[in-house]
Parts: C-alpha cells; structure tokens; sequence
C-alpha cells in the first residue's frame, strides 16, 4: 500500500472501530431490556407433594401468598412474554386442579394455581439457566390444615390485589350520556384477558384471544364509515376487573357498550350465537351457568372483592328504564344479522346478571360469538375470515341502531 493510501485506510479502520463499538452498545442496551419468556410449565403428582415447574429464559424474582374462597396459590413475577403450549394449565395433577398465566397489570405477571384442598408451599427455588437448559421456577406444593391455611391466606401488606382505578370524569360518574356533533360512541369490551384466559376449546383456543381479535376486526370495520368512535376497553392481553370494564364505557361517555365472549358450558351441543341484556333473574340454566362463571372472574384471577362491591355506586340508577329499553332494542336488531352470519341458539335474545353490563346509563349487550365448549364453533372463531364477517355483521346492526338512536334524537328535537 503507498503513504498516500494510509490516511484513508486509518479514517476507515477508525470508522469501522467506533461502529464495532455502538453496535456493542446497542446489543448490550438490547441485552439488558430483554424480556424475559416463559417457555414452558408442567405439574407432577408425587408420593408426598405435587410439584410445579416454570421454565424461563433467565431467572426472575417472586413472592407467593394463598387466597381462599376458592383456595390458591398466586405466584407474582416481573412482565415476563409467555409463550407456554396452548393448553397449559387446563389440566392439573395432584393438589393442582389447573392454573391461569399472563399479564395482571403493567410491570407484573401472576400465576393462579387453583388448589383442589387447602395447601401450602413447603420449598421454593429458582435454578439459574446452565448447560443449555432454562431457568426454572420450582414449588412443591404439600397438604395443609384447613385452619392453617386460612391462617396464611390473606393480600400482602402492600396491596389489596385489585389494580389501580383509573381516573373517571366526573361528569361521566354523574350525568347521561349523549353523542356530540355527529360522532356515535362505541366501547368495545374484549372479555376476560392476562391472567385470565376465559374459556378454553377442545384445540386449546383461548377465549381471551379470539375475542380480542374480534373486537378488533369490529373496530376496523365501524372505523370505515366516518362517524363511529371506537374505544377497546382493552387493547392487549392484559387483565382488567369487571368494575374497571364498566368504568371504561362510561369514562368514554360511550353510547353504546358491547361486550364480547365466547364461553364454554358443561353441554358441548350448545353453539351458535347469542344475545345478553340485562336481568337480575338468568333466564335459564345456560344463561345462570354462563353468569356465574363470568362473574366470577375477578375471582378466579386474584382480585381481592372484600369490601369493593363495583357496582354498588350505580344500582341505584338500574330502574332506568331508558337505558335497559335501548340495550333490548340494540339486541332485537343484532340477532337477525347474527343468525345470517352464524347462526343463533333457541331462545337467543337471553338475559343474565353480567356485571359488565351494569352501567346504568350506557345501553349495553354482551354478545356471545359462539361456544368453545363446541367443535364448530371453535373452529369458526379461529378463522380470521370468520371473525370479518362476524363483525360486519355487527357493524350492520350497529349502523340500523345509529340511524334509529339519530332518528329518535330528532323527534324529540
């Protein structure tokens, strides 16, 4: 190489150098954001305890506390990315008669081990990742006294369980809700989420996915007409109370809230489409079971309810009978475009204590998009091509609804 080249040659080594050294620096900014996966889990029944593992792409913190009414063993770790098998945890072994996983709220994750009797954690360990196998999260689970543990059950001191309220406005808590120049609010309210999955199908298809991405589709297709505002009460799988759910719709002066689902039942013939308005008395049998395992979600997902009756600020506006009249006149325009595109149970227009619809001022359906309890109904949810069409069907009913609602605001003007 001559003299002349050398400078050049320098200036491209030095260049190279210091883009060897911001590629380190951002694959260590990388590195040290990474989040951390939960790979797999499994239970095993043995002679003395039942044993549950967590696998995980490096080693995490944790706390334990036990709930009762119904007994649990709630794990609480940093936001980790699961990606477990699709049908973890529907299924246990031993003490364990299954678990939930995912998202509770920003920053934390939670499993929810239900507990066929009252159990306790004798040993708990994290083994670091080595030898090219993960890390992993280790509780063996042992009987335990009923009084002993009711004893240990109870929140930590630092929380009561229950996510942060988010602020309300004021005037959305106090006053009914009309739509403003023209713009027809909708909230749209993916059941279940996080830590809670819903229901579960024969293939192991979750409730709380398929729903969501209906609400989606439904939201992409009211969005194409120009005078909808859509609002997903939530966007993501995360967990979100029933309560939080109700504040969400009034918090967005929604005009209408629908909430959607696809749930399981104990008779796995029962499919097709059905309708929910509210009702303190269920209809029947299907409507009390699908009631009772909705309401319970809070629940089941470790929520702490003592004390916090979310609806108790609100029932005393549930004689509104304008409310109720709207949600049963949105839900008789709904079913024939259901029954169109899927097809309806008997008796499809049903009625049921759902908590999600309690917003004394926000007419409100919870729409039951098919059963997963059902083979077909599965695979149909599944089918984004499906979803599509269930949510133009949707949106069709929607806008006959708008028209009428627009219709009625005019008479009375």
């Amino acid at each position: 190489m001559t003299t002349e080249g050398r400078p050049a040659y320098s200036v491209w080594r030095a260049w190279c150098a210091l883009l060897v050294t911001l590629l380190a620096g951002v694959a260590a900014i990388g590195g040290a954001h990474a989040a951390i996966v939960a790979t797999n889990a499994r239970l095993g029944e043995h002679a003395e305890h039942t044993r549950f593992v967590l696998e995980l792409t490096d080693a995490v913190d944790y706390r334990l506390f036990f709930l009762s009414e119904p007994n649990r063993i709630v794990l609480e770790l940093p936001e980790i990315e699961w990606r477990l098998p699709p049908k973890a945890g529907i299924k246990g072994s031993g003490l364990v008669t299954g678990y939930r996983y995912g998202t509770f709220r920003k920053g934390k994750s939670r499993i929810v081990l239900d507990l066929a009797t009252p159990a306790m954690v004798a040993v708990d360990f994290v083994m670091p990742p080595e030898s090219g196998k993960p890390a992993r999260l280790v509780l063996d689970i042992v009987p335990a006294d009923e009084a002993d543990f009711l004893a240990a059950a109870g929140w930590p001191d630092d929380e009561s369980g229950a996510p942060p309220e988010p602020p309300v406005d004021a005037a959305a808590e106090a006053e009914p809700i009309d739509s403003q120049d023209g713009q027809f609010i909708i909230a749209i309210d993916a059941g279940h989420g996080g830590v809670d999955p819903g229901a579960s199908g024969p293939s192991g298809t979750l409730e709380k996915d398929v729903v969501l991405q209906t609400a989606e589709a439904l939201k992409a297709e009211l969005e194409t007409r120009g005078h909808f505002q859509v609002v997903l009460v939530r966007d993501d799988d995360t967990f979100i109370t029933l309560k939080d759910r109700v504040r969400a719709g009034r918090a967005a002066k929604a005009d209408l809230f629908i909430s959607l689902h696809a749930d399981s039942v104990s008779d796995a013939t029962v499919h097709g489409a059905s309708v929910y308005t509210l009702s303190e008395t269920a209809s029947d049998s299907v409507a009390a079971e699908l009631e009772r395992s909705e309401n319970a979600a809070d629940v089941i997902s470790g929520v702490d309810l003592s004390g916090n009756d979310e609806v108790s600020t609100i029932l005393i506006d549930l004689a509104q009978r304008e409310t109720k009249n709207r949600s049963s006149i949105f839900a008789q325009m709904l079913l024939p475009e259901l029954d169109r595109q899927t097809g309806l149970i008997s008796k499809p227009h049903r009625f049921a204590g759902f908590r999600v619809l309690k917003a004394p001022d926000v007419p409100s359906v919870l729409i039951e998009l098919g059963f997963l309890s059902n083979a077909t109904d599965e695979a149909r949810l599944t089918s984004p091509k499906w979803r599509a069409s269930t949510a133009a069907a949707i949106a069709r009913a929607i806008d006959g609804y708008y028209d009428r609602m627009a219709s009625v605001a005019e008479t009375r003007h």
